[in-house]
């Protein structure tokens, strides 16, 4: 895949950050680099603070301790205008308020580049991205009357047409059939193969080690593993970091992880 490029400078990383949420704290002094090129996994059980890692990321939570980068420099030294023309943050929860049309809602991804050069590239960005998430059928609907799954889409729409280096995926593939998830996928990975960055938070663990070049294992806050996935997502670790016997497997030469079924009666 593309990892060998993220030996360069990163596009994005974080040292030793902390974060606390109502008194509690839900990050302990975490790790991470992701260079151009590269895809980069988080996965780990419910609460172990992935979510939370990537709004860090995205500079929309204050640190209790270390510091997030953005392509070089520190995330809170930038405008918000700016950090928005260098990376891009797909939500876990797809809300829009008011009665945009899907494609409004894409062309709001151009915004941060308003009275720029970039800006004569607004149609054709819109356009493409609403063509590789197959939403161009719906344009003209209302957002908020879309189902789950065609929301998720619109949404990575707008992620795509914002055109920045960097991209922050929260659980792109949620509420997506598996058509889509491998659409999404490909997707993220071609972003990756034209020298941007990506982290994205993944559930499905077998999605993680078909298109991650890195894989991130967080729990209780702390990352526990980092490294590439063959090396990473063994049974062991999982079994261990989700409480419950897991499986892997190779299939085609592709690392399938399930829980451990015991056989049906």
């Amino acid at each position: 895949m593309t990892g060998a490029a993220a030996a360069v400078r990163p596009l994005i990383s974080a040292e030793s950050v902390s974060v606390s949420r109502a008194g509690r704290q839900v990050l302990h002094g975490v790790d991470l680099a992701v260079g151009a090129g590269e895809v980069l996994c988080i996965v780990g059980p419910n609460g172990a603070g992935k979510s939370t890692l990537l709004s860090a990321l995205a500079g929309s939570v204050d640190l209790d301790a270390g510091h997030v980068a953005l392509q070089g420099d520190p995330i809170e030294r930038l405008s918000t205008l700016e950090q928005a023309r260098r990376r891009a943050v797909l939500p876990q929860d797809h809300v829009v308020g008011g009665s945009f049309s899907c494609r409004e809602v894409v062309q709001m991804a151009r915004h941060p580049w308003n009275r720029t050069p970039a800006n004569a590239d607004d149609e054709t960005a819109v356009a493409e991205a609403m063509a590789q998430c197959d939403v161009v059928d719906f344009a003209d609907r209302p957002f908020a009357t879309l189902s789950g799954g065609e929301r998720a889409r619109v949404a990575l729409a707008r992620v795509l047409a914002q055109q920045t280096p960097v991209l922050l995926l929260d659980e792109p593939t949620a509420a997506l059939d598996p058509h889509f998830q491998e659409t999404v996928m490909a997707l993220v990975t071609a972003r990756a193969a034209r020298g941007d960055a990506v982290v994205a938070v993944v559930h499905d663990l077998t999605m993680a080690a078909a298109y991650s070049d890195t894989v991130v294992v967080i729990a209780d806050g702390q990352v526990v593993a980092s490294g590439p996935p063959r090396t990473t997502l063994t049974a062991e670790l999982l079994t261990t970091t989700y409480g419950l016997p897991m499986t892997v497997s190779l299939l085609d030469d592709q690392q399938v992880i399930l829980p451990h079924r015991p056989p049906k009666p």
